[in-house]
């Protein structure tokens, strides 16, 4: 589902991502790990094209995310594509964010129907049905008219992801969901995106939550200082990393 080759990413002079590969199948929950600093959010928002690569490629389902190759006297180049184009392969991809970037002006419902709305110009009243549909699936029928300063951060975060599953996404991105969560209402998001593992949906997850890791990853890799260090399984990572480096991380955070 997702292909990442030789991913690099410059900030100026600051070298973040320093030539990831990975690789995540069809239906796969993969938990990426490391420190602070050590390019894992990046990494998601290159997958979700918020930031462009410097070098390398990303491809979803078999397609070439942010370029078209063109072939050029036997040679192949990339070209950028139109802002548009990129526009409809992101909407192909759900991501939920550290901080819950909901419309503070909007209810829950009029949250998760404004993206079927205004891109893929579905009608109201679908958009509507599918939307309360989506606040059942992550518990929250009787807060649709809630708006968001009226909701606890767990509650804020489940609308998120109800929004980013309105879009219907074929990957969902989540960047450290439960971080800005006072600890009490980080079980009540895990829970709804264990459901999704649960279901089928092909997930990238970066988190400090290593019970979730251990509970709901097929894959998991450790991030240090922009690249790879090691990926396995869950129990192959957490319970005997073969790096050093994953050691030393593993022995802070368990």
């Amino acid at each position: 589902m997702v292909e990442v080759r030789a991913a690099h990413k410059m900030f100026d002079d600051l070298h973040v991502l320093k030539g990831v590969d990975l690789t995540v199948a069809r239906g796969e929950v993969c938990v990426v790990l490391g420190p602070s600093g050590s390019g894992k959010s990046t990494l998601l928002r290159c997958v979700n094209e918020l930031e462009e690569l410097t070098g390398g490629t990303v491809r979803l389902d078999g397609e070439l995310l942010g370029y078209r190759e063109v072939g050029t006297d036997g040679a192949t180049t990339l070209q950028r594509l139109h802002p548009r184009d990129i526009a409809r392969q992101r909407s192909r991809v759900g991501m939920v964010f550290q901080r819950f970037h909901l419309f503070p002006h909007m209810t829950a419902l009029e949250n998760v129907m404004e993206a079927p709305r205004q891109v893929k110009k579905v009608r109201k009243a679908d958009a509507r049905a599918a939307a309360l549909a989506l606040l059942e699936r992550v518990g929250l029928s009787d807060r649709a008219d809630h708006y968001p300063a009226q909701l606890s951060g767990g509650q804020q975060q489940r609308v998120a992801i109800a929004r980013a599953l309105a879009m219907d996404p074929e990957i969902m991105l989540f960047d450290e969901p439960t971080s800005a969560l006072d600890p009490e209402l980080v079980g009540e998001v895990l829970a709804v995106m264990k459901d999704l593992a649960a279901a089928g949906m092909t997930m990238i997850v970066v988190t400090h939550e290593i019970g979730f890791a251990r509970e709901v990853a097929d894959h998991v890799v450790f991030m240090d200082d922009g690249v790879v260090v090691e990926e396995g399984t869950a129990s192959q990572v957490l319970d005997s990393p073969r790096e050093a480096r994953t050691q030393e991380f593993l022995s802070h955070v368990l």
